[in-house]
C-alpha cells in the first residue's frame, strides 16, 4: 500500500507544476559548493577591506580546528597547508549544512527559501557554531563573534537557499 501511495503521490504532483516532492540531493550538494565558495570569499574580503586584516586569518582559523591553534596568527600569512586544510573542513560542512537546509526547504519556492536560507545561516550556522561549538572545542572562534561574521553567514544562508532553487530539479 505504501508503494502506491508514494506513487500516486508522485504522478499526481506531475499534474501540478511547481510542485516540489523530493529533496534534490544533487542540487543540495552543488549549493554548498556555491555557497560554500561565496562564504569563503566574503569573509576574507571583508576582513581585508573592513578590519584591515590579512585575508588568509579566517581561513587559518578553520585550519586550526584540524591542525590546532599553532597555526593562528601572527602572522596571518598565506600558507598552503593551512589553505587546504581549511577547505577539507570547510567545503564538507558546508554540503553537510547543505543538505539539511535541501531538506527542509524543498517545497518552497524563492522568496520563502530565501527568507528560510537567511535564518538558517543566522541560527543553524553561525549561532549555534561561534555561541555553542566555539566556546566548548574552539575558543579561537569568540574573537571573530562580529558583524562580518554576522553578514558572511546571513549571505552563506541566501546564496545556499537561492542556489538550491535555481539548481533542483522537479
Amino acid at each position: 500500500m505504501a508503494n502506491t501511495f508514494d506513487r500516486n503521490s508522485t504522478e499526481h504532483a506531475r499534474d501540478w507544476p511547481g510542485l516540489h516532492v523530493r529533496t534534490d540531493w544533487r542540487a543540495a550538494t552543488w549549493a554548498g559548493l556555491i555557497a560554500g565558495l561565496v562564504f569563503l570569499m566574503a569573509e576574507m574580503l571583508l576582513v581585508w577591506a573592513v578590519q584591515g586584516m590579512s585575508p588568509w586569518a579566517p581561513p587559518r582559523m578553520m585550519a586550526a580546528m584540524a591542525l590546532g591553534p599553532g597555526i593562528l596568527p601572527p602572522p596571518a600569512d598565506f600558507s598552503l597547508a593551512a589553505v587546504i586544510t581549511a577547505m577539507l573542513i570547510h567545503f564538507p560542512l558546508s554540503v553537510i549544512y547543505a543538505l539539511v537546509l535541501g531538506w527542509a526547504i524543498h517545497r518552497l519556492e524563492m522568496g520563502a527559501a530565501l527568507l528560510a536560507g537567511a535564518a538558517f545561516g543566522l541560527i543553524a550556522v553561525y549561532a549555534v557554531n561561534f555561541y555553542v561549538v566555539a566556546p566548548m572545542a574552539f575558543p579561537w572562534f569568540i574573537e571573530a563573534r562580529n558583524w562580518i561574521s554576522v553578514i558572511s553567514h546571513a549571505v552563506f544562508g541566501l546564496v545556499l537557499a537561492g542556489s538550491y532553487v535555481v539548481l533542483r530539479r522537479d
